[in-house]
Formats: structure tokens, C-alpha cells, sequence
């Protein structure tokens, strides 16, 4: 039986985030609501192109089909659509073939408020504005980019690559390190807190939910060594060592397992994300997300000291 939403691992995604409405928004900014709504309705059959977070959206509910009698996955629609307006984005989500049900179509009003409701574990949109006052609830959001996608429809393989501090944990070494500016401070101090965990971040949970269904791909592949695993994850940190202790002992104490984890101590994280190629990269200081990447979409979690001395 199906679990019900309160159990699930639910995404929540802007309908401009899942698909390209550019036209649209150009209506809607140069001639007004009436001319947008006016634009929806009569090309609600206009199937949408596909954007930035769609090739996330579509590996991320494949995980249904792996464990399909627990359908342990949602998406939810959150959108400043009207619900009228919103009836082309259904009819794209059908067309499209994805699993999703459930929406909120606020007609304009932000609608990260309803975040807690659907009980999202992550919020993704291309509305800096409604990432920001998310993050200031200290829901869990990102804002997407915009950059070059294309979706490699052959590539069944889901890809997350995060950053540590300040997206999976708390800011506090981050502090500590910008208030000292001295890195050799900095490694003592990581160095004699390395078995005290860090404090959990906005992304923890989303993260701790798919290390779960990781630990179940595990055990799928022991059973049957032909079994082909179809999530895999990555945190790229520009921690190094001997920072690199308290980092590795903070996702043991919040019992996440990761594929990959990357000590980069100063090193571009593009040369990792250039290999790896996931289908999302999140990171909260809007420096480390090179825009010239080319289908890798980048989420900035606009968190912590650094993006409120550095505002959107």
C-alpha cells in the first residue's frame, strides 16, 4: 500500500521550474494578467517544453518504479498560476507522462507558504524572491539558475551533488572561519570539534530520505547482483583535511551514506561537476555555481550569514 504524504520524500517544483514558460512570463510582464490568461487558456493543449528541473523531476520519480508498492516519492506542483491558467500544466504533465497529482495554484500569491502543508523536503523554483522568504521560514528551497539543459533521455541514472556547510549542516564553521579569516585556526578548530556533529542543515532531511532508499538499492544489489542502482550521491565541499574529519563524522551521526565526497580545499568544484554531471547541484554561495556549466542545473539555497550580507 502506498504511503500517505506525511511518509513520503515529496519535492515540491515551480511550474516554471518543471517546464519553460518564458513566452508566457513575457506576456504576462508586457501585457498584463488578462493578456496571460487570455494567452493560457486558448493554448491549454499547447504541450509545454521541458525546464530546468524536469530531468530531476522525471529520474526522481523513476524511485516509484523501484519500489513501487510503496510509491515512497511525490511531486507537488506549487505555482502562481490560477487554476484555470493551471490546466496547461496538467495537461503537460500528462502529455509528458509524469506521476503527478497534487498542486497548489495560489493565482499570483507566493506559494512557498504552503511548503509545510504538502510536507516538502525540497522546494524548487526560478523565483528568487519566494526562495528567499522560504529560506527566511527556514523552509527548505533553492532557486534554479537558468543555464543550458537537455535531458539525456538514455541516462536512467539519478545524480544529487551537494555542498556541505551550509546546505546539508548549519553555517557555524562557515561563521567561525569568516570571523578568524585564518585557516590555520580554522583546521584547529574543525580539528578539536571533529567528533561533535554539526548542527543539521535545510537539506539534511531531503538528503537523510534518499540515503534510505540508497540503503535499499544496497540491499537489492545483494540479493541480486544484476541489479542495476539507479541513485547516486555526491557532496562537494571545499573543505580539506583535517577539516575534513568533523564532516565525514557529522553524516554518520545523521545516518547518511553518500557515493562519492569530494575535498576540494580551494579547488573549482567544476572540474568535479564537469565528471560527474548531476542532475542537480546545490550550494549556497552563489559564487561556487558557474553558469557556464552546460546540462548541469545549479540551485542556490540562498542560507546563512554570507547570503544575508550578500542579499538576492
Amino acid at each position: 500500500m502506498p504511503y500517505p504524504i506525511e511518509k513520503k520524500l515529496v519535492v515540491g517544483v515551480s511550474s516554471n521550474a518543471l517546464f519553460n514558460l518564458q513566452t508566457e512570463d513575457e506576456i504576462f510582464n508586457n501585457d498584463g494578467l488578462e493578456a496571460y490568461k487570455k494567452f493560457q487558456t486558448e493554448n491549454r493543449k499547447v504541450v509545454l517544453e521541458k525546464g530546468l528541473a524536469y530531468p530531476f523531476i522525471r529520474r526522481f520519480l523513476n524511485i516509484n518504479k523501484i519500489f513501487p508498492e510503496r510509491g515512497p516519492v511525490e511531486v507537488v506542483i506549487l505555482s502562481k498560476n490560477s487554476p484555470e491558467t493551471g490546466l496547461r500544466v496538467f495537461n503537460s504533465i500528462k502529455e509528458y507522462n509524469l506521476n503527478i497529482s497534487r498542486a497548489a495554484f495560489t493565482s499570483g500569491r507566493s506559494p512557498f507558504e504552503y511548503i509545510p502543508a504538502y510536507n516538502i523536503s525540497l522546494f524548487l523554483s526560478t523565483d528568487e524572491t519566494d526562495v528567499k522568504k522560504a529560506i527566511e521560514k527556514n523552509y527548505p528551497a533553492g532557486s534554479i539558475l537558468k543555464t543550458k539543459i537537455h535531458d539525456d533521455e538514455d541516462d536512467l541514472e539519478l545524480r544529487l551533488a551537494f555542498d556541505f556547510d551550509g546546505v546539508l549542516v548549519d553555517d557555524s564553521a562557515e561563521q567561525f572561519y569568516q570571523n578568524c579569516h585564518d585557516i590555520n585556526e580554522y583546521f584547529k578548530h574543525e580539528s578539536e570539534l571533529s567528533c561533535q556533529p554539526l548542527e543539521a542543515g535545510l537539506l539534511m532531511d531531503f538528503l537523510q530520505k534518499v540515503s534510505f532508499f540508497q540503503k535499499l538499492e544496497n540491499k537489492a544489489l545483494q540479493e541480486n547482483p544484476k541489479y542495476k542502482k539507479v541513485l547516486r550521491t555526491a557532496v562537494i565541499t571545499a573543505r580539506n583535511a583535517p577539516a575534513h574529519e568533523r564532516a565525514i563524522n557529522t553524516l554518520t551521526h545523521w545516518d547518511v551514506n553518500v557515493d562519492e565526497m569530494f575535498f576540494l580545499g580551494g579547488i573549482e568544484k567544476r572540474r568535479i561537476l564537469e565528471i560527474l554531471k548531476p542532475h542537480l547541484f546545490i550550494d549556497d554561495q552563489i559564487n561556487h555555481l558557474d553558469k557556464s556549466l552546460i546540462d548541469i542545473p545549479l540551485v542556490h539555497i540562498p542560507f546563512g550569514f554570507i547570503n544575508k550580507e550578500r542579499p538576492i
